[in-house]
């Protein structure tokens, strides 16, 4: 098979060290592809894409700070060029199609073979979608024979800022700290936490923790 002149450079996001050490390893080691960058959470993934010019950004979902549903969803809003390859080891439905309705180009699960992300990533690169077989099904369901219904419920209503502003609650951070992790002031955090607490119907941070677990935004 033969490659052109131009690398396929690739943004690595996970929060596990070695994960990405191995990603690194088996990518670099291809004919038609660099590795320009790790990071081990979605808002440092935000910083990075563009300085890096990454054509395809290899997203895990569970990370602190900002889960990779929600940066995708940035990703995708902020207009950038590059494909999000979700590399996951979920496999809910819930979960997949939270994913792929954020913008991302492909679902692949940690448990496949590596000559299958290796694939996924010519494929999303080359401007198709990508589902791994072992999750095919699953978005099948979701997707085809639900007629790609409208998410409802409370957790729908919320906006973007408002899902971060609650990841960052259900880690354990104050709203002092969400307010300067966020560069807003800490009434404007206070105003989002109270918000949230009204759309989903919750009273106290261990409520929202609990809720923030339940629906995937975070892996505490």
């Amino acid at each position: 098979m033969g490659f052109s002149a131009k690398k396929i450079r690739i943004l690595l996001v996970d929060d596990h060290e070695l994960v990405r050490a191995g990603l690194r390893r088996l990518l670099d080691d291809q004919p038609d592809m660099r590795v320009v960058g790790e990071v081990g959470n979605g808002r440092a993934a935000l910083e990075l894409i563009e300085r890096e010019h990454a054509d395809v950004v290899v997203m895990d979902i569970g990370m602190p700070d900002l889960n990779g549903i929600e940066a995708t969803r940035q990703i995708t809003a902020g207009g950038s060029s590059a494909r999000v390859l979700c590399l996951s080891m979920h496999t809910s439905k819930k979960l997949i199609r939270a994913m792929l309705e954020a913008g991302a180009a492909g679902y692949l699960v940690k448990g496949s073979a590596p000559r299958e992300l290796v694939e996924a990533v010519r494929v999303v690169f080359a401007g198709d979608m990508y589902v791994s077989p072992l999750v095919a099904r699953a978005v099948v369901e979701e997707f085809v024979l639900h007629e790609r219904a409208p998410a409802h419920g409370p957790f729908a209503d919320l906006s973007d800022r408002e899902r971060e502003v609650l990841q960052l609650i259900a880690e354990g951070l104050n709203s002092k700290d969400v307010a300067a992790r966020l560069g807003v002031s800490q009434n404007t955090a206070l105003a989002h936490r109270k918000h949230i607490m009204e759309k989903l119907n919750l009273h106290t941070d261990v409520e929202l923790a609990r809720y923030a677990l339940q629906e995937g935004l975070t892996e505490l």
